[in-house]
């Protein structure tokens, strides 16, 4: 097998996105029957506690927070220039 063929296989993952058997085709075949994905993605539903639903609440606080200050703190400078500038 060459390196180009490998490297091909590689990328074809054989997924299909979308079912291509739509009415108006021309490859429109009516016999043929939608089959159900196996792997059709299932919510999994955790059990987690009011605690650590607070923790992650939390934590998701903390990680976003430092982000907000800098933004809050670049749009006050700003501002701060544009009034001395102006004024």
């Amino acid at each position: 097998m060459s390196r180009k063929n490998k490297r091909d296989d590689e990328l074809d993952t054989q997924t299909t996105i979308v079912d291509m058997n739509v009415d108006g085709f021309r490859w429109y075949n009516p016999t043929v029957k939608k089959q159900k994905t196996e792997n059709k993605q299932k919510t999994v539903r955790h059990n987690v506690s009011r605690k650590e639903y607070w923790q992650m609440v939390r934590g998701m606080f903390a990680a976003v927070m430092p982000i907000v200050l800098i933004v809050l703190v670049v749009f006050g400078a700003l501002i701060a220039l544009a009034y001395w500038w102006l004024s």
